[in-house]
């Protein structure tokens, strides 16, 4: 499944149990407000990176193939900077909605995100790249 999917529901999942049972954020107004700054930094990340990736002349789409490995702009912090953009979205917009189940949902999503999708994509690289994806994978994080 594509992680802007993987998200997608796991939000309509949030958005059913936010109905069922709020687990309403008492800090409604803060809660908005953070929401609201992750989706603006979210947002900035996401189109950075890949502004980035097509700059570099590779695919963007993680079921295409890799062209090249991109050690710029918001990949020389984060070597998945738009996963990450995503894990914000989805926190930014749980938090703007005021509930705290996009924490307890986000708990599964990152875990099939990391061994799903992340792990395979890095095993991916190093199998096509070879050194100069170690290189780059011992001198930058795998998140932040």
């Amino acid at each position: 499944m594509l992680p802007p999917l993987l998200y997608g529901a796991a939000f309509l999942v949030v958005l059913a149990l936010r109905r069922v049972w709020p687990l309403a954020i008492p800090a409604q107004r803060t809660a908005l407000w953070l929401g609201m700054v992750l989706l603006v930094v979210s947002g900035g990340v996401a189109l950075w990176g890949h502004r980035t990736m097509h700059a570099a002349g590779t695919n963007v789409n993680p079921l295409l193939p890799a062209i090249a490995v991109v050690t710029g702009g918001p990949f020389r912090f984060s070597r998945n900077p738009l996963y990450l953009a995503l894990a914000m979205l989805f926190l930014g917009l749980s938090l703007a909605i005021g509930t705290w189940w996009g924490v307890v949902v986000a708990a599964p999503v990152l875990l099939v995100m990391h061994y799903g999708v992340i792990l395979r994509e890095e095993r991916y690289l190093e199998r096509k790249f070879g050194e100069s994806y170690r290189r780059y994978r011992s001198r930058v994080r795998r998140y932040l």
